[in-house]
């Protein structure tokens, strides 16, 4: 099966930050954050700044080891979460929801958000704004770099008579 590609550029990732910043405000007030590192800090600083919250902690789940899967290990604790009571776990996508469930059984008491979700991982969260097909790949911002594109006339053979 072909694999599809969804970019991600930063306006948009900021705008639907902010979505599922505005779509959290009946869970407040919260103790605080809990980001999914490393794709959740962008979306939890600017959700944290939407909802004015200051205690953003971290947990870190690595899974691939290379390229990989291997089995899913914490490697940075959320100590400030306890059982994630009061707390919101803020991740940038839910894929096969490996590191979700690893999060989740962490942190049994908290509120689950995502900017993204496939269907394999979409159940393993409380709220995701935009749900994005299985086999697409998405590419964030932090994934990508702009690239210089020469001008059609100084293309060796333009299209354009």
């Amino acid at each position: 099966m072909a694999v599809n590609y969804a970019t991600v550029t930063w306006d948009q990732l900021h705008r639907d930050a902010r979505a599922l910043a505005e779509a959290l405000m009946p869970k407040m007030p919260i103790k605080g954050i809990v980001a999914v590192t490393r794709g959740g800090l962008i979306p939890a600083a600017i959700a944290a700044r939407e909802l004015g919250c200051r205690l953003i902690e971290t947990i870190s789940v690595v899974t691939y080891d290379e390229e990989n899967m291997g089995k899913p290990q914490i490697i940075k604790e959320p100590v400030a979460a306890g059982d994630g009571e009061g707390f919101l776990i803020i991740d940038d996508l839910v894929d096969s929801g490996v590191t979700a469930r690893v999060v989740r059984e962490k942190l049994p008491k908290a509120f689950f958000a995502c900017l993204y979700a496939k269907p394999a991982g979409k159940e393993l969260t409380d709220l995701f704004i935009t749900e994005v097909p299985q086999d697409t790949w998405v590419l964030f911002p932090w994934d990508t770099a702009p690239l210089f594109v020469p001008p059609l006339a100084k293309s060796k053979k333009s299209t354009v008579d």
